[in-house]
């Protein structure tokens, strides 16, 4: 009968299936893995305290004294103001330069010499830490092969410079130097066995501090008045050739410079307000004889000349051509215009304009002279003007490059100013000894350790072994291979899971009953207790998944007369056959006619178990065509038959035996006769009997050992066997440890059923 696969019977039963072969890390998985794992981190925890506890009591206690350094520039701001150096700045990145600089090797080397640290044996060689650091000391002189060959007793002879280096080294490996806050405080910490000595190179830290300041200050100011000096030298050298450069310039290019500007600026300044004048005076002169001449050809004897009015001579002939023209107009209004003396008088005012206007003609002669010398004297001045502008041009030229090198003399006469300045300021300076560092707390000498503290190391060991011991529980956690969970057989084989079948006590299972002879001879037999377990203790947890297995071949087998049921395993040992015997033994109490036959022709350890002294079985059936029937044995108990499988020789061709037609006809006839045909298979992966008969079964029970065998193992063999896992009816752990199980139950309890229910119902 063809089965579905194990997927689509998880499927059928609502069953989820998860791919993940990983670690579900939710909480009832962590808690799970506590309760397995509590042993090893208890354990694992107090070592962890009883490390803490012996270095705590081996540790050389330690003691650290501290001194604290104000660094501000604020109050030497009027020291600055003279002064030509500046001190620090008060931003963070010059306060965290000073603690390097606290940590440097000038202010180590300055203590030690100071202090001769190099001579004080005590401080190159100082006690011990603790009972580790004295272990790991002596390893490690032992694991040095240069000791093994030192003469005894002789003694290393180490030079003062190396000596020196060795006090610098210690001395900055217990000093420790941190900024407080965001203050402008540094706190320099030493820490060391000796109360005193930890005072005494706190203070003398920072005591180095300050004189190196004060050294550095001082020497920095000396650098920079040695270096304005000379630059100042350099600069008055500059200078003096940059203003003889100028004058010889000015000699060069007729610059003559007199009350601040050029001979030729001036007399170009002059001559441009002498032309202005001069074409004022030439615009006026044209003017009145444009007006003059202007009266002259219009004949307007009536206009008015200025520069006539004050003529006695213009005067009397225009009252005298006036009179005549009064006269004349009476005359002919009396005597009429024809009239004689009308006429005289007309000829008399001819006369008078006539005269009149040789007076203007000269006066315009007068105006076009005046006209002509202005004119003279403008074009004078305008080609003055422009020599002048030729002259001027040419010295422009010469003014950018007069200019530049006037620049350049300012440049260097600013700068030797400066430089002076600043020189004056510097060598006022070195006599000012004040730092930007004071000390405003004193180390004195501290009267309780700073090392070990007791609760920390103690909590820090605990911790250590609090990590170490889950490390080491998770690290089981993972190594672990095994089938534990009902969930696991789901997830990694796809598979039905039937139940778990406890750990039995098998004290009293070392074979047969002393009557064996005797019942062999009725052709019965009996088993030993661990093979009746289930007819011993039908309510217990063990018969409930056997119960489970008959059920699930009863539902995948439904629609067959009989059941031919394969039980299989993986590796030898798993128990395939105690769950063999037991489940035919339950279903034959049960009123179910069933045969159990030993199939395992390489290792026929269900044989040896029930009926040791059988001469005939299974071979003879299909070797000698012997009636299965003939050799059947009985159960006395439950009225179970049995097969067994008797080797006299070693086999070699098993599969060929078990699936000959032989083993075929032998299955189909006693599936005729009886209810469920049980078959004790071989194990899967040693041998391929199975593979090769897997046709002839309907299905097959896979026993596994419960947390031995590799899961990949059997889901390896069990995908390899493609008939055994499209029949495979479940999956039954064995050998289940209840007192390991109970760890197991926050993981889908609902697999241990029988450990927690089981001893209600058997009540």
């Amino acid at each position: 009968m063809l089965m579905s696969t194990g997927r689509e019977k998880g499927a059928s039963r609502g069953t989820p299936v998860d791919d993940d072969d990983g670690f579900d890390f939710n909480f009832d998985r962590l808690w799970a893995i506590a309760r397995r794992q509590y042993p090893i981190f208890l354990l694992a925890c107090a070592l962890g305290l009883a490390l803490g506890l012996v270095y705590v009591l081996t540790a050389v206690p330690l003691y650290t004294a501290r001194t604290h350094i104000m660094v501000d520039n604020r109050p030497l701001r009027v020291v600055e103001d003279v002064s030509g150096v500046t001190g620090l700045g008060t931003d963070v990145a010059a306060i965290d330069s000073e603690v390097e600089v606290l940590r440097s090797e000038q202010i180590g080397l300055r203590v030690v010499e100071r202090l001769r640290l190099y001579d004080e044996p005590t401080f190159l060689n100082p006690p011990g830490g603790n009972f580790f650091s004295a272990a790991f000391g002596l390893m490690r002189g032992y694991a040095d092969p240069r000791s093994w060959f030192a003469p005894e007793g002789e003694q290393i002879v180490v030079g003062e410079e190396t000596r020196r280096r060795i006090a610098l080294q210690r001395l900055q490996g217990s000093l420790q130097v941190r900024r407080l806050g965001r203050t402008y405080v540094l706190e320099v910490a030493y820490t060391s066995h000796d109360r005193g000595e930890a005072a005494r190179l706190a203070n003398a830290v920072a005591n180095a501090y300050l004189t190196d300041q004060l050294d550095s200050r001082f020497e920095s100011t000396r650098r920079a008045g040695d270096w304005l000096q000379q630059r100042i030298a350099e600069l008055q050298k500059q200078t003096r050739e940059s203003d003889l450069a100028i004058q010889r310039f000015r000699a060069e290019n007729n610059l003559i410079v007199a009350d601040g500007s050029l001979v030729s600026e001036r007399q170009l300044s002059e001559l441009s307000s002498q032309l202005i004048l001069a074409r004022a005076e030439t615009a006026q002169a044209r003017a009145r004889y444009n007006r003059i001449q202007a009266i002259m050809d219009a004949g307007q004897t009536d206009a008015i000349v200025g520069e006539a009015l004050d003529q006695a001579v213009f005067d009397s002939l225009r009252a005298s051509y006036l009179e005549a023209s009064r006269r004349a107009a009476d005359l002919s209004d009396r005597l009429g215009p024809e009239h004689a003396q009308v006429l005289n008088l007309r000829n008399q005012m001819q006369e008078y304009e006539r005269l009149i206007f040789e007076e203007l003609r000269r006066i315009a002669q007068s105006y076009l002279s005046d006209y002509e010398v202005a004119r003279s004297r403008e074009e004078a001045l305008q080609e003055g003007l422009d020599a002048g502008l030729g002259v001027t041009a040419k010295a422009n030229e010469a003014l950018v490059e007069l200019r530049e090198l006037e620049s350049r003399a300012g440049t260097y006469r600013s700068l030797l100013d400066n430089f002076q300045r600043r020189f004056e300021e510097a060598t006022q300076q070195q006599s000012f000894p004040i730092t930007d560092a004071r000390i405003i707390t004193a180390a004195s000498t501290p009267q309780f350790k700073s090392y070990p503290s007791s609760s920390r190391a103690l909590a820090f060991y605990l911790m250590l072994g609090a990590a170490v011991g889950a490390g080491i529980g998770l690290l089981r956690e993972y190594s672990d291979r095994a089938f534990r969970t009902g969930a696991q057989v789901r997830e990694e084989l796809e598979a039905e899971f039937l139940g778990m079948l406890p750990l039995i006590d098998g004290k009293d299972s070392d074979g047969a009953s002393d009557d064996a002879a005797a019942l062999l001879e009725q052709r019965r037999f009996a088993v030993p207790a661990i093979m009746r377990y289930s007819l011993d203790n039908p309510l217990s947890g063990f018969a409930e998944t056997l119960r489970s297995a008959k059920v699930a071949a009863d539902i995948a087998l439904q629609d067959d007369n009989s059941r031919i049921i394969g039980v299989v395993s993986t590796l030898p040992g798993e128990g395939k056959s105690t769950t063999s015997i037991n489940l035919a033994a339950l279903l034959a109490s049960q009123g179910k006619r069933t045969l159990l036959i030993d199939a395992d022709m390489r290792n026929p350890g269900l044989t040896r178990n029930v009926a040791p002294l059988a001469e005939r079985g299974l071979v003879d059936v299909l070797l000698h065509q012997t009636p299965f029937t003939d050799l059947l044995l009985e159960e006395v108990a439950s009225g179970l038959h049995f097969l067994p499988c008797v080797i006299k020789t070693r086999i070699s061709h098993t599969a060929d035996l078990i699936a000959s037609p032989a083993m075929k006809g032998l299955l189909r006839e006693a599936a005729r006769s009886y209810d469920y045909v049980i078959v004790d298979c071989p194990p899967l992966n040693p041998v391929v009997d199975v593979r090769a008969a897997a046709a002839s079964f309907d299905g097959f029970v896979y026993v596994v050992e419960w947390g031995r065998t590799a899961r990949a193992a059997v889901r390896n063999t069990l995908m390899g066997e493609a008939q055994v896992y499209e029949r495979c009816l479940g999956v039954v752990l064995n050998k289940a440890d209840k007192a390991r199980l109970a760890a197991y139950e926050g993981e889908g309890s609902k697999d241990y059923y029988y450990s927690r229910y089981s001893s209600y119902y058997q009540k």
